[in-house]
């Protein structure tokens, strides 16, 4: 046994995981393989739980301040683990990325503006921008035979029209597992600043990437992205803490970050939760081991499950670079979405996301958490292989 055994089943269904719940699950949630929330069935690293336990020791809970030492641990952090040194000036903190997205979007766009996403994307994006008055302006990835790429004479169109103000970035890339070149970056960002469009980067995966793959942070290309840039950080993913802490945005102009700062004064989502505070800058400060242990266990759980897939005609792994999010095309079998997520559930046992939930261009598709013991996953692959092949 190592020190983290990532192979342990721990039974999420003790506390109301979301995950595991009757919420997503229904009625049959004992019989599933759940593989739809992104968040991992891993006990986080012991330098979080027993910093946790000490704050807890303390026995008082009134009003905090931001710890003396959270900021330096993200900056240094950031600086060890991306080569990029961030100016503490430059961060605000925000209740979630989610969060921090919304108020990005109603501080820097008119209501009516258009906002670029690239689908297959994280379905909160548009969810953000049509519940707050904004319009979706897509700039769909094209999926080649090496994967997926940005559509740049596309991304040139819709950037120059004068309504469009803002872009959402993912990067690395949610469903598709594409983590974003330099060069990649540095193009999108070249058509963004030449038509005003500001560029709002998710960068809640970055600290999940795979061998011979590197994040890139878009605010570290240079001077002119980083002034037409929002980045949004948290320690969420990469930690397995989603349910508590907190994120960060890194805003380097000086004008933007005021009229930011007057957006969080307005909406008053400036207190600061002890247990969040604590969890991430013991994250930060000793969970890199953690880190680069459960960065290799995911890359075996790939491994395993590239293998399987291969077997299968009618299913086809777009090879993820980073996350620890697959997207399976299941196109062959030439199901509708409601018959492939009903073919998943009932003949494979699987509750995984439908992958029209990222946009049309999702359709054929589903996305499958696979950051989950070893065993289960094999079990859960072994029902979709039966399924499959009966389906052949």
């Amino acid at each position: 046994m190592t020190e983290w055994n990532f192979d342990e089943v721990v039974d999420r269904a003790d506390v109301p995981t979301l995950k595991w719940h009757n919420r997503v699950l229904g009625s049959n949630a004992s019989t599933l393989f759940a593989a739809g929330v992104a968040d991992m069935d891993f006990r986080v690293a012991p330098c979080i739980t027993e910093a946790m336990n000490r704050r807890l020791a303390h026995g008082v809970f009134g009003y905090e301040a931001v710890p003396d030492g959270l900021l330096p641990a993200l900056i240094d952090w950031l600086d060890r683990r991306h080569n990029w040194r961030v100016d503490p000036v430059h961060i605000l903190r925000s209740p979630n990325v989610l969060n921090a997205l919304a108020m990005v979007l109603n501080t820097f766009t008119d209501e009516g503006a258009g906002v670029i996403i690239q689908p297959p994307v994280f379905f909160d994006f548009q969810d953000i921008i049509r519940e707050n008055g904004r319009r979706v302006v897509l700039n769909p990835l094209r999926l080649q035979e090496n994967g997926y790429k940005m559509d740049f004479d596309g991304l040139e169109a819709v950037a120059r029209h004068p309504s469009t103000q803002m872009m959402f970035l993912c990067n690395p890339h949610n469903p598709v597992g594409r983590v974003w070149t330099r060069a990649e970056l540095e193009q999108l960002g070249q058509i963004c600043r030449r038509h005003g469009v500001l560029v709002v980067s998710d960068e809640l995966h970055g600290d999940l990437t795979f061998a011979g793959h590197s994040y890139v942070p878009f605010a570290s290309l240079g001077e002119e992205n980083s002034r037409n840039s929002v980045v949004c950080l948290s320690p969420a993913k990469s930690f397995n803490i989603a349910s508590c802490c907190t994120a960060f945005t890194l805003v380097t102009d000086n004008h933007k970050r005021a009229a930011l700062q007057a957006e969080n004064s307005r909406l008053t989502v400036n207190k600061n939760n002890a247990f969040s505070s604590v969890a991430m800058e013991a994250a930060y400060r000793g969970g890199g081991p953690w880190l680069d242990a459960a960065i290799a266990y995911l890359t075996g759980n790939c491994d395993l499950l590239r293998a399987r897939i291969s077997g299968l005609e009618l299913v086809n792994l777009v090879e993820p670079e980073g996350t620890f999010l697959a997207w399976l095309d299941f196109r062959r079998m030439e199901l509708d979405t409601d018959q492939l997520t009903a073919f998943l559930r009932e003949e494979a046992g699987w509750a995984i996301t439908r992958g029209s939930a990222f946009g049309e261009e999702g359709a054929g598709f589903a996305r499958l958490n696979f950051a989950c013991p070893r065993s289960r996953l094999a079990s859960a692959l072994e029902r979709l292989e039966a399924a499959v092949i009966s389906r052949s």
